[in-house]
């Protein structure tokens, strides 16, 4: 017997997000995952079963000593921030103690946001950053996230570089002398600000024009002090929800439609044009219409993506697990969509590849290579309002242009002695008939429908997405896969 499902689910939002509980599972109240896109974590434990000091020590060692040995003739300078996280001052006190023995420069530039770091580094031209962030998860996780030299996430084999150095414990620190040093600088926030409003496509005057009223919800971290800075340099009226950086999250921290009903009440009672909800670092962004009803988290980057065809053809790139609604956008205005593999490293680089002129990941991660190479719910925020009001039309209705599909998001979680791949490949044999792609899991292509399953880089768990033009046809099509996977694993 599955012990229980757990559902959220409105087809005004066309979205499901369900938890699927397996038999026998344990769930660790302590956590370390290692993969090519960080090192995440709860805080505390033994180390190596949880984001411990000696971990985080170990990491950020690992990488430091990655860059040195990337650049060994210069003097190695990372720039380092976080978000509110309660955890984080004491993480970012051991991963610039761990830098500056290893002889590197810190640039600490404190509570700010993933895209500011990234901005930060290419300014700077620092040779690499870390942000110190665990993104959605709870409070109680952390993590490093690593940055090269063009303030980008470490590509798939200078990860792999990066965790044989923590393992093999390949580091020397610097005698006294040598020691690197670390000085404070908050005033990147404020420039990530400026070079958003300094953009073409960026009309702050319009905007400020509209007299709009937006209601922000940034879960008591960065966001609360980043969104409504720039919101106020474009002349919006601006109501606060969540928005002091305690890091004491006042809701589950992913901007998911079960998670954000405190802000679309608050749209309503305000009677505001729009909300705006951020994850704690600031990559991903979430819009809530005048009615107080999700835009739906997938058709961030579809609004945006169609605002800059329309002034910038060209190609476009989104993942795997995002929305074909991206596709007819782009053909429509004459460009070509690509999808890549899951990963913000991953779109990043077929982006590049086909010169895509705008991109991103389908959680809202809109990636504008104008401004730079990485998610960035602020200048999101910019663009998506420009094309809001030069387009003359309530929230609501705008998000009506679009082609509606219903993605269907669920996740299962494993133990980690499950063989995944073993049971993906199984799933290949019994869907051999049809196009399946697996260049990232396994993505089975039906007839104006899809299923894309994967192991997730973050956490121990399956994610099932599946999409149709209805929500009861998503749903069914991921609850099939959902028990073929209960009988795989049950014959197991």
């Amino acid at each position: 017997m599955y012990e229980r499902d757990v559902i959220f689910f409105n087809k005004k939002w066309g979205l499901e997000i369900k938890q699927v509980f397996l038999p026998k599972i344990k769930i660790s109240v302590m956590s370390l995952i290692t993969s090519i896109s960080g090192i995440r974590g709860t805080i505390g434990g033994r180390p190596g079963e949880g984001l411990t000091p000696a971990d985080i020590v170990r990491f950020a060692s690992a990488y430091g000593t990655f860059i040195k040995k990337q650049f060994p003739a210069e003097r190695v300078v990372i720039i380092v921030g976080r978000d509110a996280r309660l955890s984080g001052r004491m993480v970012r006190d051991l991963v610039t103690g761990a830098l500056n023995g290893l002889g590197i420069d810190v640039i600490d530039i404190g509570l700010t946001t993933t895209p500011t770091t990234e901005i930060a580094v290419i300014d700077k031209k620092a040779h690499g950053g870390i942000i110190i962030t665990a993104s959605h998860n709870p409070k109680n996780w952390n993590a490093l996230k690593l940055l090269n030299a063009n303030g980008e996430f470490l590509s798939a084999s200078d990860g792999e570089e990066v965790l044989k150095i923590s393992t093999d414990m390949d580091f020397s620190y610097s005698m006294v002398d040598d020691l690197g040093k670390s000085r404070h600088d908050d005033s990147y926030l404020l420039k990530h600000i400026e070079k958003i409003l300094q953009l073409p496509l960026v009309d702050r005057k319009a905007i400020e024009q509209a007299k709009l009223k937006i209601v922000v919800d940034a879960v008591n971290s960065t966001g609360g002090t980043a969104v409504p800075m720039l919101l106020k340099k474009l002349g919006v009226k601006v109501v606060e929800v969540n928005c002091e950086p305690s890091g004491e999250f006042a809701h589950n921290p992913e901007p998911l439609p079960e998670n954000i009903g405190e802000i679309c009440e608050m749209v309503v009672k305000n009677k505001a044009d729009l909300g705006i909800v951020v994850d704690p670092d600031v990559d991903r962004l979430a819009i809530i219409n005048e009615f107080g009803e999700p835009f739906g988290e997938e058709y961030t980057l579809v609004a945006v993506a169609d605002f800059i065809l329309q002034h910038n053809p060209g190609n476009t790139v989104s993942n795997m697990s995002s929305t074909m609604a991206l596709k007819l956008v782009t053909e429509k205005a004459g460009g070509k969509y690509s999808a890549s593999a899951v990963g913000e490293v991953n779109v990043v680089e077929m982006m590049k590849l086909n010169h895509a002129v705008i991109g991103g990941e389908g959680n809202g991660g809109v990636i504008y290579p104008d401004l730079h190479y990485g998610r960035d719910a602020l200048v999101g925020i910019a663009l998506f309002l420009t094309h809001l009001v030069k387009s003359g039309l309530k929230c609501s209705a705008l998000r009506d242009r679009y082609p509606n599909f219903f993605i269907s998001k669920n996740k299962i979680n494993y133990e980690p002695e499950m063989d995944i791949d073993k049971i993906l490949e199984k799933i290949v044999d019994h869907y051999k008939n049809h196009p399946v792609i697996t260049i990232d899991g396994v993505k089975i292509i039906f007839e104006n429908e899809w299923v894309h399953l994967r192991k997730s880089n973050t956490e121990p768990i399956i994610r099932i997405y599946a999409e149709s033009d209805m929500p009861e046809k998503a749903d069914n099509l991921a609850r099939k896969i959902i028990n073929d996977l209960k009988e795989i694993i049950n014959d197991r």
